[in-house]
């Protein structure tokens, strides 16, 4: 898990849609929700549908269209790496049998480049647009994600089989394609390490007798679950059997209130990684780049021109 100090920086509106039909999800127009418990939202929720392409689930090549599908979800914000960073997140797909791609955009609409990578990528998907709730932009610490997670968990409790896996893999991670295979056949929630996070440089279950009897993580916090976004898989029947699934708006405890309100006993993890001592992904985090203000006064007539217009679009610089 990455503390709320350490995350403070983060993790085309028309309605395209191709591949079979589907109902559109109850979170296609804007969600009013007011709660009272910690982390809930008292301002509306925004949720918009903008694509989604199902064909693919079953067509990659070689694939054993039995197996439980794995719902990959992304949440994404604009900065000048967002393309960069789905691109590579998203070739890496391409190697994975039987998975559905939920991207989730935090802003009012869904950015265009994204749209055109995912339809290029030829994977089954779904493009969500579902910005952060006004009020926690203004909190000490940003509690990034979470409304995007919110909106994939809501399409994968209403439109996700059964069989399937719930799995969280954020745009900055690097993957061994390996885990998704490991994750397949969670039957309730599944564990393993991630590497390059927090003071310890790893954040992992702690397994003895093949039981996690405890969480080895530079960040404790008061965590019952002390993980990273990207170190467990839930599936997703259970997931469905559970009362009130939740992620709070609260940096630095979404992981572990999302699993406490699957009413998750320590005792029911399954661990994976070969006991949870091998390494599988990674939170890399990409260096910043500002988002400059180009000066292009010399170059109206040239390709700096439409290069410079084609690197606006994707968020690059301003």
């Amino acid at each position: 898990m990455i503390s709320p100090a350490e995350n403070r920086m983060g993790t085309g509106s028309g309605r395209s849609l191709t591949g079979r039909r589907m109902k559109a999800p109850s979170f296609a127009i804007a969600l009013l929700v007011f709660g009272s418990a910690p982390g809930e939202p008292t301002q509306p929720e925004v949720r918009k549908l903008c694509s989604f392409d199902l064909k693919g689930e079953g067509s990659t090549k070689g694939s054993n269209n039995s197996a439980p599908i794995i719902y990959v979800v992304t949440p994404t914000y604009r900065r000048p790496e967002m393309v960069a960073e789905l691109t590579r997140l998203g070739q890496t797909l391409t190697l994975v049998k039987r998975i559905h791609w939920i991207v989730a955009e935090d802003s009012l609409t869904c950015t265009a480049p994204i749209t055109g990578l995912l339809q290029r990528l030829g994977l089954s998907y779904t493009h969500l647009a579902s910005p952060m709730p006004e009020v926690y932009r203004k909190e000490r610490y940003v509690p990034r994600g979470v409304s995007n997670r919110r909106a994939a968990l809501e399409w994968v409790q209403e439109h996700g089989s059964d069989r399937g896996v719930l799995f969280f893999l954020d745009d900055d991670n690097a993957i061994d394609v390996r885990l998704f295979e490991e994750m397949r056949p969670t039957e309730t929630v599944s564990m393993w390490p991630v590497g390059l996070i927090g003071d310890y440089t790893v954040s992992s279950p702690i397994v003895k007798d093949g039981k996690v009897v405890a969480f080895y993580d530079g960040w404790p916090a008061g965590r019952k679950f002390q993980v990273d976004m990207a170190g467990f898989a839930v599936n997703v029947g259970f997931l469905k059997k559970q009362k009130k699934v939740t992620m709070p708006y609260i940096a630095g405890h979404e992981e572990d209130g999302f699993l406490k309100s699957l009413g998750l006993s320590i005792k029911d993890i399954e661990v994976k990684a070969d006991g949870c001592t091998k390494i599988y992904v990674w939170h890399t985090r990409t260096a910043k780049n500002p988002s400059r203000a180009l000066k292009l006064e010399k170059h109206q007539n040239d390709n700096i021109k439409v290069l410079t217009d084609n690197m606006r679009e994707m968020g690059m610089i301003k």
